[in-house]
């Protein structure tokens, strides 16, 4: 709730200016023009019919949906300077930048290595063969052997780990047993009973879609209500409906502009040879090739990711992110490359099983990406950022089970370390893919990823009594090696909300 109008007002002013500029403003205005030609709709109500009107044929319904998008991505004060609407903190915006100088230092000194360069026109023939393998390529063998993936999830981990801020003592604020843990910055994070609070629809006495069998049903589809459909979303998807619901919950529609952005990219993809190309042949074919619930979508996965390397409107969300994004230009043409590192195909893995067509699969990921898989990657403040995520995670463990904290920490096997590589991926790859996509339904429900780290402490509690036996890294490790048999929802649960406080 607002105080007063003096903070509605230019956040009002800042969507409707985001709105303007837009395909579906366009749309409304042409059918609130068409309309003016029906006989119902009368000279002296013409405002109350023409509203009437758009209400009844469901684009007042779009538009709210688009408005919904507008206010779940993060807030913009019009007086804030432009870094600090990024990040707030300086030492996390040196941080990052630090560690992009670092990736990047490392992709030219491949270029410079292979004698390959960042981007170059493919000759007509080679546009023509590749045009021609393109709902194939996974039957294509590129000799990679050369490439590399640009970092690993462990070394951003120690990126993170010697992140410190130079204003702080480390005397307050952290919490007593800080020290115990890897991170060492004073972020604010949710304790168990705030946890409570803000998840309560996942209590033990709620029903939950991956535990209940009939758990909740609603006509949200057939409302197409944004909103409605993240609320629903809090408890869990049906098998039949997720896929609907989450493009409604994204404000991913898949109108013909959409197919036609996607179909421009893939122009792209076969007029410009990227050497992040290598990078995404190489990372698919190390991780989602070699899964067994991943591995017949290569194709998609291919062609998903491709096109992400060249889409400029991922530049948007730069705005809000502490990174800053690495361009290349072929003949004045813009690119914005994300650069992936070893494990990102598994992003859009699990996404597979929900699109079969390549534009709803492509819009669907680029809004998650941009939504809230970017954080994972980036050094920031936020609460759903994985500097966060790290420290919750450090935090839960410390006041809950500190005695097997205190353990794995005295025989090397500091919990993080083991950890890191599941929240980084937000468990793809990780937790069985009907499991995964129940997590997935709470990121989106409760638009963040604060649950991964909830998750990943509850993994640790659920196997804390054969962790308490093992006397190394190596045997910890073992003892979490596989997830694949674990059932979300009762750990996060279970976790939660039958702790003993």
């Amino acid at each position: 709730m607002m105080d007063d109008g003096s903070e509605l007002s230019p956040t009002v002013a800042h969507i409707v200016r985001r709105l303007r500029g837009s395909h579906l403003h366009s749309q409304i205005e042409r059918r609130a023009k068409d309309c003016l030609h029906q006989p119902e709709i009368k000279l002296d109500s013409l405002k109350e019919d023409v509203r009437s009107f758009l209400k009844t044929s469901g684009w007042e319904r779009q538009l709210q949906n688009a408005v919904y998008r507008e206010l779940q991505l993060p807030p913009s004060h019009p007086a804030a300077p432009p870094e600090h609407l990024k990040e707030p903190l300086a030492y996390m915006r040196k941080a990052q930048a630090s560690w992009e100088k670092r990736v990047l230092k490392s992709l030219n000194s491949m270029s410079t290595e292979l004698g390959v360069p960042l981007a170059r026109m493919r000759p007509a023939a080679e546009q023509k063969e590749l045009a021609n393998k393109w709902n194939e390529m996974g039957t294509d063998e590129p000799d990679l052997t050369s490439f590399r993936p640009v970092y690993a999830p462990k070394d951003f981990l120690e990126v993170l780990i010697g992140l410190r801020n130079p204003n702080h003592d480390g005397s307050e604020a952290v919490g007593v047993r800080s020290h115990w843990g890897l991170i060492q910055v004073p972020l604010n994070v949710r304790d168990i009973p705030q946890l409570r609070r803000a998840y309560s629809e996942l209590s033990l006495t709620t029903g939950q879609l991956g535990i209940d069998d009939h758990a909740h049903i609603h006509p949200v589809i057939v409302e197409q209500d944004s909103a409605a459909a993240q609320q629903y979303s809090r408890q869990g998807c049906s098998t039949g409906l997720r896929a609907d619901l989450w493009a409604l919950i994204l404000n991913s529609n898949n109108q013909p502009q959409d197919v036609m952005h996607y179909e421009q990219l893939t122009a792209g993809v076969i007029q410009h040879d990227l050497l992040v190309d290598n990078l995404i042949y190489k990372d698919v074919k190390l991780t989602a090739s070699n899964d067994d619930y991943y591995f017949v979508f290569e194709d998609f996965l291919y062609q998903v990711l491709l096109c992400f390397s060249r889409d400029t409107a991922v530049l948007e969300h730069f705005k809000y992110n502490s990174a800053t994004p690495p361009r290349s230009f072929i003949q004045g043409e813009r690119m914005s490359r994300v650069i992936p590192f070893h494990g990102f195909s598994m992003y859009v893995a699990p996404l597979c099983f929900l699109y079969n067509e390549p534009s709803k699969l492509y819009s669907v990921f680029r809004e998650m990406y941009i939504r809230y898989f970017f954080r994972l990657h980036s050094i920031s403040s936020s609460p759903s950022g994985i500097v966060s995520l790290c420290l919750q995670f450090e935090r839960l463990l410390q006041t809950h089970l500190p005695q097997l904290f205190y353990h794995l920490r005295q025989i090397g096997a500091q919990p993080l370390r083991i950890a890191f590589k599941w929240m980084v991926r937000a468990f793809s790859g990780y937790l069985s893919t009907d499991q995964l996509l129940l997590l997935w339904d709470r990121i989106l429900g409760y638009d963040s990823l604060e649950v991964v780290a909830v998750l990943a402490a509850a993994v640790f509690a659920f196997r804390a009594e054969n962790l308490m036996e093992v006397t190394s890294l190596g045997s910890a490790e073992a003892v979490l090696a596989d997830l694949s048999t674990l059932k979300v929802m009762p750990l996060i649960q279970v976790f939660l909300f039958a702790t003993a406080i």
